[in-house]
């Protein structure tokens, strides 16, 4: 059986295309939508207001992953955005469970808990993650975006579509290498 739990960021909800795009790819047979609230502003830029946060959200998804039987499940699959790339870092190495990691646009200090099993992809243009960081953090398993912001967009509508689809068939591939399919193989042309 394959366990499916996902973590938000604050403002990037499981409903948004990243996260909902992948949830429908992973194919669970159960699905965890982590939920939190943090409303403080003054995050970007401040260290310290982001381990403060993190604190705050590990806390809240703590006790919403307590009661689930880690060993029941075959896989484990973790879909992490924003902050909640560093959540699901945080809770996979403090419980010591060994499932892959997809991190959609990760801050530094998701790096701080030693992801095992990532994936990862961030916009060369995201004002919310230290890129040149991030990139020596994560050295084979990140893709870079050019251009592209913290929810992997830009100003082209094209080739938002072109990255959705390029980033959805790189997880798909990461997920289910066996079901995979690329861009080519879906005789859309991207826009990269």
């Amino acid at each position: 059986m394959k366990l499916v739990v996902c973590f938000p960021g604050i403002g990037y909800h499981c409903d948004k295309p990243l996260l909902y795009y992948s949830r429908r790819l992973a194919r669970a047979d159960r699905e965890v939508l982590v939920q939190y609230a943090y409303q403080k502003p003054g995050l970007r830029g401040n260290p310290a207001a982001l381990r403060t946060a993190l604190d705050a959200l590990y806390a809240q998804a703590e006790p919403q992953l307590a009661d689930i039987a880690w060993a029941d499940y075959d896989e484990v699959v973790f879909l992490a955005k924003s902050i909640g790339t560093a959540v699901a870092a945080a809770y996979a190495q403090r419980h010591g469970i060994a499932c892959k990691l997809v991190l959609y646009t990760p801050l530094e200090m998701t790096y701080d808990f030693a992801p095992k099993n990532a994936l990862a992809f961030l916009g060369t243009a995201d004002p919310w993650s230290d890129v040149p960081a991030v990139t020596a953090k994560a050295g084979k398993a990140l893709y870079l975006y050019p251009g592209a912001n913290h929810s992997l967009e830009c100003d082209d509508v094209a080739k938002n579509l072109a990255v959705l689809q390029d980033v959805m068939a790189k997880t798909r591939q990461f997920l289910c290498p066996a079901a995979a399919v690329t861009a080519a193989d879906t005789g859309i042309n991207a826009v990269l």
